[in-house]
């Protein structure tokens, strides 16, 4: 089997999971803390905008099943790429959009991607999500992982504060 990585922040990332968990050929996602300096940073801490990092997934798939293409387009289907300061009910830096790239063909894939949204007319304002080198990716506390699976009703909730409206909208 092969193995790939995609790292990707949008948000809560209690939102991000399950869209991907799904899909066939994934192998995991966790949730967890990327982009910032701060080694082994807590949830608290990520919290407190002190530490540079954003939430994030980070999603082994086996490219013989679904391509990176794929989950990129799956992750524009999950995130308001038009809002640069959070998404939805999260606000601020620590849920900022980004897609954190492996490699020049993640950069390529994704930056093809971008400029294919923002050209499709979809949306009204410009597209803002950021495309950045990975950077070490520490996974969250374990009650965080699964959280739509361990906490359904919560995760409803959080689920329509915003993205699942914003879905309908921009994605029949």
């Amino acid at each position: 089997m092969s193995k790939d990585t995609a790292i990707f922040a949008g948000g809560c990332f209690w939102c991000m999971v399950e869209p991907f968990d799904k899909m066939p050929g994934i192998i995991s996602v966790r949730s967890g803390y990327t982009g910032g300096f701060v080694e082994n940073p807590t949830y608290e801490q990520v919290c407190s905008h002190t530490t540079g990092h954003t939430e994030a997934v980070k999603i082994v798939f086996d490219p013989e099943i679904i391509s990176y293409a794929e989950l990129v387009n799956i992750y524009w289907r999950q995130t308001d790429p038009t809002d640069a300061m959070g998404q939805f009910q999260d606000r601020g830096d620590s849920y900022r959009p980004v897609i954190f790239v492996h490699d020049e063909e993640q950069r390529k894939i994704a930056e093809e991607s971008k400029k294919a949204l923002a050209e499709s007319g979809e949306f009204d304002k410009p597209i803002v999500t950021q495309i950045e080198n990975a950077k070490p990716f520490y996974e969250a506390e374990e009650y965080h992982q699964d959280f739509y699976k361990k906490n359904p009703e919560r995760y409803a909730l959080e689920e329509m504060g915003g993205r699942e409206q914003f879905r309908n909208q921009h994605w029949n």
